[in-house]
């Protein structure tokens, strides 16, 4: 697939193909100069061509930009385009829009749309439709508004559509949204560990909450002002299943995937399910985790989505750290992301049967 995929753009290289400028950009190892496809500059050698999805990526290999071709403006062009696009979708929140219609509106083929939209914006057009949707639902439920009129104005076209999404991107009914988590049930524990105390709160769904600090007291309360209308049970004897599985991951031991109920933008949740591939005792950069989901210029955004993560360890925000490596900030102290890291790394090596010559 890789190897016809790569014929077919060095084809197009050859026949300079202006159809297929801003499908990709060609780089020339002799040069270090990245090109256009359909570049009328001198035709390179095809053992010295490599090929790249967009400009950036091409930079990143460390090539510069054609002045004859401007392959750049490939790039401004598309972003131009897709933001026709999302400006259109913000606008008809009540229609329920196809990628034909917004190949029409950006002025790209449906297809071409489809995989442009995703490398800037980060989701689908209907992924962040979906989004934006969800968002003007949660703003008017804020403002005080009914159920109802809330999902109307939001563009719900039924009121069952409105709770499948709100469940999905909420966690919760819209009902229950607007009234601070009022109806929700929620039992909590607390257990002392080396790093202090833990905090785990759950709902029947999976769990909401998971904190770390040196105060039992301020965490409680710190519970409350996340869900100031919901009931709050603390139950230790009834959450020792999630308890003794989060505290083992503070010892560096970590067995599967456990059952999550949070809130997250879809931008969100691709940073945690990126966070949660990180193999324990590893660690990635704020840039590569916004590279994997293949938004390279997210970095920032992405330590946003890190910070706003409400389960500890178990989205393991501590494995990533600066692009020079340092620690960087964690919520619960560096020292702890420092001991966590520490253990994981122990555990890692001690499953493998190496070790780590003293000092």
């Amino acid at each position: 697939m890789m190897v016809e995929r790569e014929e077919k753009r060095w084809n197009a290289v050859v026949a300079r193909d202006a159809g297929q400028d801003g499908e990709f950009v060609y780089g020339v190892g002799s040069t270090r100069i990245y090109c256009r496809p359909s570049c009328p500059s001198r035709r390179p050698l095809r053992s010295r061509v490599a090929f790249f999805e967009n400009p950036a990526e091409a930079e990143r290999a460390g090539y510069r930009a054609c002045l004859r071709c401007e392959p750049q403006q490939d790039q401004r062009r598309a972003i131009r385009q897709i933001q026709q696009a999302r400006d259109y979708i913000d606008q008809h929140p009540d229609e329920t829009v196809t990628l034909k219609r917004l190949g029409q509106i950006a002025e790209m083929s449906p297809f071409h749309l489809q995989r442009t939209f995703k490398r800037v914006v980060g989701v689908s057009p209907k992924t962040y439709a979906s989004a934006r949707r969800l968002n003007r639902m949660k703003s008017r439920l804020r403002q005080g508004h009914t159920v109802s009129r809330a999902t109307y104005d939001a563009g719900y076209g039924s009121g069952s559509r409105a709770y499948e999404h709100a469940r999905a991107g909420l966690g919760m009914t819209p009902g229950t949204y607007r009234n601070g988590g009022r109806g929700l049930r929620i039992q909590f524990a607390v257990v002392e560990t080396e790093l202090g105390h833990l905090l785990i709160a759950a709902t029947d769904r999976g769990l909401c909450a998971v904190m770390l600090g040196d105060d039992p007291a301020r965490l409680e309360a710190e519970l409350g002002r996340e869900y100031p209308a919901a009931t709050l049970e603390r139950s230790d004897y009834g959450l020792r299943g999630y308890t003794d599985a989060v505290a083992g991951r503070l010892l560096g031991l970590e067995e599967g995937k456990l059952p999550l109920h949070v809130q997250g933008t879809p931008f969100q949740w691709q940073v945690w399910e990126a966070l949660r591939r990180i193999p324990a005792g590893e660690t990635r950069s704020y840039r590569q985790i916004a590279r994997e989901i293949g938004r390279p210029n997210a970095a920032r955004a992405v330590a946003q989505a890190c910070a706003s993560n409400r389960v500890a360890l178990v989205i393991p925000c501590h494995r990533v750290v600066r692009e020079t490596g340092e620690l960087g900030g964690y919520r619960w102290g560096v020292e702890r992301k420092r001991r966590i890291l520490d253990q994981e790394r122990q555990q890692r090596d001690s499953r493998s049967g190496s070790t780590v010559p003293a000092s």
